[in-house]
C-alpha cells in the first residue's frame, strides 16, 4: 500500500472551487492582452476592453477543463519518455531562476556566469532522482534580454534531460520555440513527445500581464505544456488563511486554464503554483513554511479533484548556505510533497527565498529525493509469507547476510544513499583502530565538504549526451543570432 496524506477533505475541496468560480463570474480577471480578451468576449465571457477586465462564466470554465489533458508525457533529448505526468507518479526537477549561486569555497553568494551554468547542466545530468533539469541560473555574463533562451541553450547544448523553463518577454519564446523545433524536427513531432514545460505565471491578485498572458497563447499554439505558477502571498496579498489563500490560488489558476484551452484545446498543463505565507516579521516570503508546504499540497489535491497533472515549487529552503536548517526543510517538503502525490516537484538544489542555488545542495536533494521515492513505495511483502522457512534459516544461521531472500530483495528494500549522507561507523578513539577511524573522519569531513567532493567527482565524470553536431550548430546558430539582435556580437566562451 502506497502511504499519502490528505489536508482538504472532498467537501472542502469542492466549496473551495464553487468559491473561485463565483470570484471570476463576478469580479472577473485583469487581463493586458487585448487577444485574450478578444478571445473570450468571442466565447460568452463579459470583457472591458478599456479596463482590461473580464468576467468569466461558469460554462466557459467547466468547458475548458473538460479539454486540459488529464496526463502527458515529457521526453528527453532523444525523444525517450522521461515524465509520465499522471495519477501520483511523483519526478523532481531542480528550482529554477535563481540569481545567485552559493560558492562553496568562498561561502558567500553572487552572481552566476556561463560557466556556473554549464556545471549546473553538467551535475544534474548524472543525478539519478532529478528527472529533468530546469532554468536554474540567471547569467550574468549575457544582457539580460537574452537571459531566458540563452539558459535554455545551454541546457539543450550539455544535457538530455527535458527542461523546466519559461520566458520572461514575448520575444524570447520565438527563439526558445525554434530550439526545441531543431531538437525534433517538426511542430507534429514537438507535439507528440515534448521537451520543455514554460511557467506562466499570474500576478496576484487575479491578474495577467501582457508577456505571461502571450506566454500562454504561444505555448498553446504548438502545444508546449505550460505550468500556472500563481503567486498569492497569505497576508498580504491574498487572505490570511490558508483557506483563504487556496480560493485565490484556484481562481488565478482557474483564469489561465481558461485562457489556455480556449486558444489550443487539449494544450497540456500542469495545475501547479509557488505560493506561500507572508512573515510579516522579517517581509519575506518563506517557501521552507510549513503552512507554505501545507498550500501546495493542498492545492495540488484540488488539481487531482479537477482530473490535473500537478506540479508545486516545494522541497527547498530558506537557508542562506547548506546547513541544518537546508536540510530540515528540503526534507520535510520532499516527504509532504511524494505523499501527496504532487507530479512534478520543483525545488532541489534552491535557498535563500528561491533567489539561490548551490550544488552542493542539489546533491544532497538527491539524496533526499531517493529517501522519499523509497518512502512512498511503502511496505509490500515479498516472499514473507510464510514466514517460518526465513526464520528456520535464521535461527539455524544466527544470521541473514547471505541469504538467498536477503540478496534478492536487499537492493529493493534498502535504499543506499551516496557518499554525501555519512553513514560509516565511528569507532572509539581508545581503541586499537582509533588513530585510523579519527582520520577517516577527517577526510570525511561535513556535510558541506562531502557534497562539494561529490560535486566536483559528478564535473570530472561528466560525458556529453550524443547530440547530433548538425543539431548543435543549429542551436549556435540561432542564439548566435539572438545576442547579435541585441548588441553581443560574440557568446560567452564554453567550456571544455
Amino acid at each position: 500500500m502506497r502511504p499519502t496524506i490528505k489536508f482538504l477533505s472532498d467537501q472542502l475541496i469542492r466549496q473551495i472551487i464553487s468559491e473561485a468560480t463565483d470570484i471570476l463570474c463576478t469580479l472577473g480577471v485583469e487581463i493586458h492582452n487585448k487577444t485574450v480578451l478578444d478571445m473570450l468576449s468571442d466565447s460568452g465571457c463579459t470583457v472591458d476592453m478599456e479596463k482590461s477586465h473580464a468576467v468569466l462564466t461558469s460554462e466557459i470554465i467547466e468547458k475548458t477543463l473538460k479539454t486540459a489533458p488529464v496526463s502527458f508525457g515529457l521526453y528527453d533529448v532523444a525523444g525517450k519518455q522521461a515524465c509520465d505526468l499522471a495519477g501520483d507518479n511523483v519526478y523532481f526537477t531542480p528550482g529554477s531562476t535563481a540569481l545567485n549561486i552559493l560558492d562553496s569555497q568562498e561561502r558567500k553568494m553572487r552572481k552566476a556566469g556561463t560557466a556556473d551554468y554549464v556545471n549546473f547542466v553538467k551535475v544534474t545530468e548524472q543525478l539519478e532522482n532529478i528527472a529533468s533539469t530546469s532554468t536554474a541560473l540567471i547569467s550574468a555574463d549575457v544582457p539580460e534580454e537574452i537571459s531566458d533562451s540563452y539558459r535554455l541553450y545551454l541546457s539543450l547544448l550539455y544535457g538530455s534531460k527535458p527542461v523546466v523553463t519559461g520566458a520572461f518577454t514575448i520575444e524570447s519564446f520565438e527563439v526558445m520555440k525554434d530550439f526545441q523545433l531543431a531538437v525534433r524536427g517538426t511542430s507534429a513531432v514537438l507535439k507528440e513527445k515534448p521537451l520543455t514545460i514554460f511557467s506562466c505565471c499570474p500576478t496576484s491578485p487575479l491578474k495577467w500581464s501582457e508577456v505571461t498572458s502571450q506566454n500562454l497563447l504561444d505555448c498553446a499554439k504548438y502545444f508546449i505544456p505550460v505550468e500556472f505558477i500563481a503567486m498569492p502571498l497569505s497576508g498580504f496579498i491574498a487572505p490570511v488563511t490558508l483557506t483563504g489563500t487556496l480560493i485565490q490560488h484556484t481562481a488565478e489558476t482557474l483564469s489561465g486554464i481558461v485562457i489556455s484551452q480556449i486558444a489550443s484545446p487539449g494544450t497540456p498543463i500542469l495545475y501547479g503554483g509557488s505560493p506561500a505565507i507572508f512573515d510579516i516579521r522579517h517581509e519575506t516570503t518563506p517557501m521552507g513554511a510549513i503552512e507554505t508546504m501545507m498550500i501546495d499540497c493542498a492545492y495540488n489535491e484540488i488539481g487531482k479533484h479537477l482530473n490535473l497533472p500537478t506540479q508545486a515549487y516545494i522541497s527547498l529552503s530558506d537557508a542562506k548556505e547548506l546547513d541544518a536548517q537546508a536540510g530540515l526543510e528540503s526534507g520535510i517538503g520532499a516527504v509532504l510533497a511524494g505523499l501527496s502525490g504532487i507530479n512534478n516537484i520543483s525545488g532541489p538544489g534552491m535557498l535563500d527565498f528561491e533567489s539561490c542555488l548551490s550544488l552542493e545542495k542539489l546533491v544532497l536533494d538527491n539524496e533526499i529525493c531517493g529517501m522519499t521515492y523509497r518512502l512512498i513505495a511503502g511496505i509490500e511483502p515479498k516472499e514473507d509469507f510464510p514466514a517460518m522457512g526465513i526464520f528456520r534459516e535464521l535461527l539455524k544461521e544466527k544470521h541473514l547476510l547471505i541469504s538467498e531472500h536477503t540478496r534478492r530483495y536487499l537492493k529493493t528494500e534498502h535504499f543506499f544513499p551516496g557518499p554525501v549522507i555519512d553513514r560509516a561507523r565511528r569507532s572509539p578513539f581508545d581503541s586499537a583502530q582509533g588513530e585510523e577511524n579519527l582520520h577517516a573522519e577527517r577526510r570525511r569531513g561535513t556535510l558541506g565538504k562531502r557534497a562539494h567532493r561529490e560535486v566536483e567527482k559528478l564535473l570530472e565524470n561528466y560525458q556529453p549526451p550524443d547530440l547530433p553536431e548538425d543539431v548543435k550548430k543549429d542551436l549556435t546558430k540561432l542564439m548566435t543570432k539572438e545576442a547579435r539582435r541585441h548588441d553581443q556580437n560574440n557568446l560567452p566562451a564554453l567550456p571544455e
